[in-house]
């Protein structure tokens, strides 16, 4: 029998005596005790905030070649985690969830740094003007916080859980202290095992607790971030707790809530959607035995088609097989515990006061390879609620296992109404053909959701399905659901970022953004910066390029290369009505003819350009203007090698700013450039 430890201190470590015994879900054997009493949680906490100096310098670069290299050490690893993952009773889909599931958010959040400057804190926005002459300007920046992410967990992802939040807090440069649920941590365990290893995260920036972690959160303060995931009760428990209202801690509490599925009017008996809506339902209850956040409890069916829902649901779900996930054919495992078992008995028992089960039985069930009397298995349960405006226990009673309601609707408005007596949802759903349906399904549900998926046979094959958050989407919603968000992209990464204003001088606000401000020092740049590498160059040297007198010819000739043939351009006769005095240079050969001025066309580091942004055309330009271009370093960000014959090079923005003979810009863009770095690294 194993004793799972907690990793603290930077050390693995033992409680004291025993919290929690943990069984294997599939036979009921004991697997191992864990506990974390004994442990001084404000020493984690302050290891966790003192240690976290090292991931708060790195660039957001460099945090996401490390979750990147992260993640592919753990896909080599995988195959260990599903022989842990199945005495949890997860099937090798459930697992391949948790699992693969977990570590693509790693990928998804590495992919992240491409959206990021090359330094340890984020710039956020655009300059605000603050002067008349504009020698005084605002702007903000986004620094890490300085304490650390406490992640309190729930039992049904081990390791989803884990690496969906920490990959967003170590992007932003915060350490964690992750605290799983007790009952699944030795899953945990064995990944943060491998991660501590393998030495691929600076000291302290991953601490786990696997017992119970009483008084965890007793010692959190401004600095830190909590995260709950888990039922609604507990989560509001610690949201209220003293400490993080007197330290006005910032709190995301993700809640189970009671998510709902829609069938449209459009996706009738014989339609691909109709099909879709069954076996999606089905597979939304019986993943993960039912035990997710996002698993459908309300399926909302237009009332003539009731019946035949409750026949295509009931027929898939005794086709389902449970037991062992290691036997053939099983295609539901079992609950996380026997303790889970008793909880969704209980809850069961209380809907059956205001509504009929239809399938499934809390007693009479069969289980392949495995003793149901042992292991923490229960049948799917399906329930009709003929009048869910009135019986509304429904609403309010989450079974948090294999369970679900169909229930009645007349019109589009009464689902809408029934999907939001959930008060607050992370997600739901809707099946339908129909856009038009979709469209008013998802204006008037969204308010109360976190997430709406509208399904049909379009996206079907490649729909990751109403259950599945996505680490680039926010995941949370409104009300029970909790009124947080994780994940969300850049989104929740700006979460573990403090936003502060910062006032004064262009030139000094470009020094701390490392981004050129307007009306900032433009020393001019000897040589050309077309002759520097990457390293050489300086944000905000500039080059002043001679200049060009626009001619008819020029507008005429570009006409014919581009073969952009518009009226302003060509036709001196059509202007009337316009706001052009007369014919007009095209805004593309003005940016055409500034690449002709400012570039340096003799072989150097630069090795191609290959984008241009925020492309501007600002201010007419007629024949006989001259026009000229201050171009200049605006902002410089690191590129990795892919392969060791890969040349090693820097991206660098270019502000193009064209301006005509008063001194008025006239035209601005942003281009892209990959230069080559001085050492080959």
């Amino acid at each position: 029998m194993q004793r799972f430890q907690n990793y603290v201190l930077g050390q693995w470590l033992d409680g004291q005596g025993t919290e929690t015994n943990l069984y294997n879900a599939i036979n009921g054997n004991q697997i191992g005790t864990v506990s974390s009493a004994g442990i001084d949680f404000s020493e984690v906490l302050e290891y966790g905030r003192k240690n976290g100096r090292a991931l708060r310098k790195m660039t957001f670069q460099e945090r996401g070649r490390m979750l990147k290299a992260l993640a592919l050490f753990l896909m080599e690893r995988k195959g260990k985690y599903y022989e842990v993952s199945a005495w949890t009773g997860a099937t090798k889909v459930d697992s391949w969830i948790d699992i693969e599931g977990g570590i693509g958010n790693l990928f998804a959040n590495a992919s992240l740094r491409k959206q990021f400057p090359d330094l340890p804190y984020y710039v956020d926005g655009v300059a605000a003007p603050l002067s008349k002459n504009g020698t005084f300007i605002g702007h903000h920046i986004m620094v890490p916080r300085e304490g650390v992410a406490v992640h309190i967990n729930a039992f049904n992802f081990p390791i989803w859980g884990m690496l969906e939040k920490i990959a967003v807090n170590l992007m932003a440069g915060v350490p964690a202290v992750v605290k799983p649920s007790e009952y699944t941590s030795f899953l945990t365990e064995v990944m943060v095992r491998d991660i501590i290893d393998s030495k691929i995260l600076p000291e302290g920036a991953l601490q786990l607790v696997c017992g119970l972690g009483r008084g965890l959160i007793d010692s959190v303060d401004s600095r830190d971030v909590v995260t709950f995931t888990g039922s609604a009760a507990t989560g509001k428990m610690l949201k209220a707790s003293p400490q993080i209202a007197a330290e006005s801690v910032a709190f995301n509490l993700e809640a189970d809530s009671l998510n709902a599925t829609i069938l449209g009017k459009h996706a009738v008996p014989g339609t691909e959607e109709f099909d879709l809506f069954i076996k999606e339902t089905v597979k939304e209850i019986t993943i993960k035995a039912g035990q997710k956040c996002t698993a459908v409890r309300r399926i909302i069916v237009p009332e003539d088609l009731i019946e035949e829902v409750q026949k295509g649901i009931s027929a898939r779900l005794a086709s389902t097989k449970i037991g062992d996930p290691s036997v053939e054919g099983v295609r539901m495992g079992a609950l996380a515990t026997r303790l889970q078992v008793e909880r969704v008995h209980a809850s069961v028992k209380q809907l059956a006061l205001s509504q009929d089960i239809v399938f499934g039985s809390l007693d009479e069930f069969e289980v392949t390879g495995a003793d149901k009397n042992t292991g923490a298995f229960m049948s799917p349960i399906l329930f009709l609620n003929s009048d869910p405006f009135n019986k509304t226990d429904v609403h309010d009673i989450e079974a948090f296992g294999p369970v679900s309601t169909i229930m009645p609707y007349k019109t589009i408005d009464d689902a809408i109404e029934l999907a939001k007596m959930g008060k607050g949802s992370l997600v739901s759903s809707i099946v339908t053909p129909d856009n038009k349906e979709a469209t008013e399904y998802v204006v008037g549900a969204a308010s109360m959701h976190g997430r709406i998926l509208v399904l049909n046979k379009d996206c079907a094959k490649e729909s990751t399905g109403h259950g599945s958050p996505m680490p680039l989407l926010t995941h949370g919603g409104p009300g029970r659901a909790g009124g947080g968000e994780e994940m969300g992209g850049k989104r929740g990464v700006l979460h573990y970022l403090q936003r502060t204003a910062i006032q004064g001088h262009p030139t000094t606000i470009t020094a701390i953004t490392q981004q050129f401000q307007v009306g900032a020092e433009m020393p001019e740049a000897n040589p050309h910066v077309f002759r520097k590498h990457f390293e050489e160059l300086v944000i905000g040297e500039t080059v002043f390029t001679h200049k060009h007198t626009v001619t008819d010819a020029d507008i005429v000739n570009f006409a014919n290369v581009s073969g952009d043939n518009f009226y302003a351009h060509m036709d001196a006769t059509s202007l009337e009505g316009t706001i052009f005095e007369r014919r007009v240079a095209h805004g593309y050969f003005i940016l055409s003819k500034a690449a002709g001025l400012f570039v340096d066309p003799k072989k150097g580091p630069v090795l191609l350009n290959y984008g241009l942004e925020e492309a501007r055309f600002v201010k007419p330009v007629y024949p006989g203007a001259t026009i000229g271009v201050r171009f200049t370093v605006k902002e410089k960000v690191d590129q990795e090698k892919r392969s060791p014959d890969d040349i090693a090079k820097g991206i660098v923005k270019f502000l193009v700013d064209v301006y005509d003979e008063t001194g008025e810009t006239v035209a601005l863009a942003t281009i892209l450039t990959m230069v080559k770095k001085l050492k080959d690294e």
